[in-house]
């Protein structure tokens, strides 16, 4: 989902009313940084994926994610963001929704400085081929320079074509064409990127998924049904059973689920 910053839908956002099921209390922005927040413990990486899905399973109309959004998805979204060291997403994603640098309001900077983070959430691109176009927004609509984290077959050729826009970073292991999720993780956490945020894509998230990374998915439940062809929230090769356990539902009036699950 692109990032909808502070603009127009940020004031359509303005006022929304949550309701926590099971308690039915009602809830505003003010109380949502407590539901949502971090572990405590600063010394352990913590991987959090935020999606979209209607009824039926559906990631995406038209193509994105952003056709399935709401007025009360827009303020999880950027509560998400607000609250992450760094947000992970793929290449693919970056391209296909039409991604920026994040963008936070005054209040927001704030709250992340009195928690010891920077301004603005930094954004990391996952690239297998580091083939990334200069004119992005990602690069040129940003705050803050991005990290592109690639494999070592392409960080050379990637640093290049990139000089003066982003900090490319060598992600593999033993495979020096292959992105690594561990040793991205690993350097992330080097930098004192320690809560992860990825937005997608579904390849991304898979991946976090398979190597038994992901440590809490936070899917909002839009109230439509798409059918077609769809995609899921989440593809790849490889499968792993992981449980989770249920942490808290919210819903709202137009009839959207905001869901947050942790690994147990």
């Amino acid at each position: 989902m692109p990032d909808f910053g502070d603009g127009p839908a940020a004031s359509r956002s303005a006022g929304i009313r949550l309701t926590l099921l099971g308690s039915d209390r009602a809830l505003n922005e003010a109380d949502l940084p407590e539901l949502y927040g971090y572990p405590a413990d600063a010394g352990r990486t913590w991987v959090r994926a935020n999606f979209i899905s209607s009824v039926d399973g559906g990631a995406t109309v038209a193509g994105t994610s952003g056709g399935l959004g709401g007025p009360g998805d827009r303020v999880v979204f950027r509560l998400l963001r607000e609250l992450a060291d760094v947000i992970v997403v793929g290449a693919g994603t970056v391209r296909v929704e039409g991604y920026s640098g994040a963008q936070l309001g005054v209040a927001a900077r704030r709250r992340r400085q009195l928690r010891g983070q920077s301004e603005v959430p930094q954004l990391a691109i996952v690239t297998k081929s580091g083939h990334l176009a200069r004119d992005l927004g990602v690069f040129t609509r940003t705050e803050v320079p991005p990290l592109v984290l690639t494999t070592t077959a392409a960080a050379d050729e990637t640093r290049r074509r990139l000089t003066g826009l982003a900090e490319v970073v060598d992600c593999s292991d033993t495979d020096p064409a292959k992105v690594d999720e561990a040793v991205l993780l690993a350097r992330l956490a080097e930098r004192g990127l320690r809560r992860i945020l990825t937005e997608g894509g579904p390849i991304l998230l898979g991946s976090f998924i398979e190597r038994g990374l992901l440590d809490e998915l936070c899917l909002t439940i839009a109230p439509f049904v798409v059918g077609g062809l769809a995609r899921r929230i989440v593809t790849g090769p490889g499968q792993l059973k992981t449980p989770m356990r249920y942490a808290h539902l919210l819903t709202d009036d137009a009839g959207y689920l905001y869901t947050r699950y942790v690994k147990a």
